[in-house]
């Protein structure tokens, strides 16, 4: 049977670092020799592989939506010569990246796994072995056509996970949706669909960077705050309110809400839960919201709408376009 090709993007992050007197720095080269040089990534079991060093290598932080564009650009390049992609990343803003990806490729149809670890891949204890063999092998022999993000021995919907412990192995967690697949003894898909080979021409649709607000509610927050954010400057607010989705049922506040919705402001209701969904119906403070135009982010992650968002608003869409595809399951992000 003849070899799969994978290709590997090392956007940069701690798999690739090297330790130095200033401790771990990206050091370039040092992730491809690495890798050439330990014999479980060249078995026969394994896919062929080429590796490809971005330079400058980028620190997960400074990641943007022109990094976004940057891998989408370079996958969608390659995308004939290889049966799957592999990205390397740092932790901190993976979740984002592959939220990113997930909307920008359109006509998906083969897989793309966003990983990386928490130690480097050249030090004692690494997890960056595992999870890269594990990502190149399923890569290669369970094609999941869609953007994912493996940790941990864990395929979650790229869309689904978000970072939730800073320096544990078990770095990223999917609350409102199983794993894609399960990497133990066997392969176990559990909500994966392995897709069949097609022949097709993979488009991505371009993000530029976009005005967008994050509003964390707590208990006392004051009209000054939220007028600072909700200003003409910004095209859309996120707003992380209490429970099911409630807030102050304060008058005031509501009106700097009501106003800047009338103006065209789009305006997103998530849980500050980790787990659960938005439901602006169960309470009368939700229904609040529900009434001055906010709409409901249902179970997305804070990645997947931040990245939704840039995604709808970087293609010119009319308001009320934007605020129904917003509620609209495109990629598998929500459940409705």
């Amino acid at each position: 049977m003849k070899r799969k090709r994978i290709y590997i993007a090392y956007t940069g992050g701690t798999i690739g670092m090297k330790k130095s007197s200033r401790g771990y720095i990206p050091a370039e080269g040092f992730l491809t020799q690495t890798v050439a040089n330990n014999a479980e990534f060249n078995r026969d079991e394994m896919p062929l592989f080429d590796i490809h060093e971005y330079c400058p290598l980028i620190d997960s932080s400074d990641m943007s939506p022109a990094h976004w564009q940057l891998i989408a650009e370079d996958i969608k390049s390659k995308y004939q010569d290889y049966d799957g992609f592999v990205v390397l990343h740092g932790t901190d803003t993976m979740a984002y990246t592959a939220s990113a990806l997930s909307f920008m490729f359109e006509n998906l149809t083969k897989p793309v796994i966003v990983t990386g670890s928490q130690i480097p891949l050249s030090q004692l204890r690494s997890d960056g072995q595992v999870n890269l063999l594990n990502a190149m092998y399923l890569a290669a022999n369970y094609p999941i056509a869609e953007v994912s993000l493996f940790f941990n021995n864990q395929l979650f919907r790229g869309n689904r996970a978000t970072k939730a412990h800073a320096d544990g192995f078990d770095a990223f967690a999917s609350p409102n949706l199983e794993p894609l697949a399960l990497s133990g003894i066997n392969i176990q898909l559990l909500k994966g669909q392995l897709s069949p080979y097609v022949e097709n021409e993979l488009q991505v649709t371009n993000i530029t960077p976009q005005p967008i607000g994050v509003l964390y509610l707590y208990p006392g927050i004051s009209h000054a705050v939220v007028k600072s954010l909700v200003n003409d400057n910004i095209k859309a607010l996120v707003l992380l309110s209490f429970g099911v989705g409630n807030a102050p049922q304060d008058p005031d506040f509501l009106e700097i809400l009501s106003s800047a919705s009338k103006r065209g402001m789009v305006i997103i209701n998530l849980t500050q839960c980790l787990k659960g969904h938005v439901n602006m119906g169960g309470y009368a403070t939700g229904n609040a919201l529900l009434n001055i135009g906010v709409i409901s982010g249902y179970d997305m992650t804070l990645e997947a709408c931040l990245t939704k968002l840039h995604y709808l608003f970087s293609q010119n869409l009319e308001i009320e376009t934007i605020r129904h595809l917003m509620q609209d399951n495109l990629r598998g992000e929500l459940s409705r």
